[in-house]
């Protein structure tokens, strides 16, 4: 099996050379692994929906990952499924969709201050619990 690359932005910038399009990140890294968790999707399947949200066609996706178009169509297929769409760009919106929830699920919780433990205040241990 070969390894995955760290990202897809090599991938779409080889393949659109041949064309007049320009690059779009839809998603960042934060955003996939949210999207990725959210519907159990593989690595591999993150791999090819990350791709396939760029608007690279299944032979070109093939060619880049050294796997069979066929190989791509069955991993788009179980996308599908999990995902609960029946389109490219049903998918690509659904992601944009949920990723756009993200924040507003993962804001952060204001700090707590902790007491300063540095200079410790002198307790009697006997006075902290009642007589017998």
């Amino acid at each position: 099996m070969s390894q995955l690359p760290d990202t897809t932005t090599q991938i779409v910038a080889q393949d659109n050379t041949n064309h007049n399009q320009f690059e779009a990140i839809l998603l960042d890294a934060k955003q996939w692994l949210y999207v990725q968790n959210l519907y159990n999707l593989t690595p591999r399947e993150r791999q090819i929906a990350e791709l396939v949200c760029q608007g690279l066609r299944n032979e070109s996706i093939a060619k880049h990952l050294r796997i069979t178009p066929g190989t791509v169509k069955t991993h788009t297929r179980n996308i599908y499924r999990k995902v609960r769409v029946k389109s490219k760009i049903a998918m690509l919106l659904r992601f944009v969709s949920d990723a756009r929830e993200l924040p507003s699920r993962y804001e952060e919780t204001p700090s707590i201050a902790i007491a300063d433990q540095a200079t410790p205040t002198s307790v009697n241990p006997t006075s902290q619990f009642p007589p017998f």
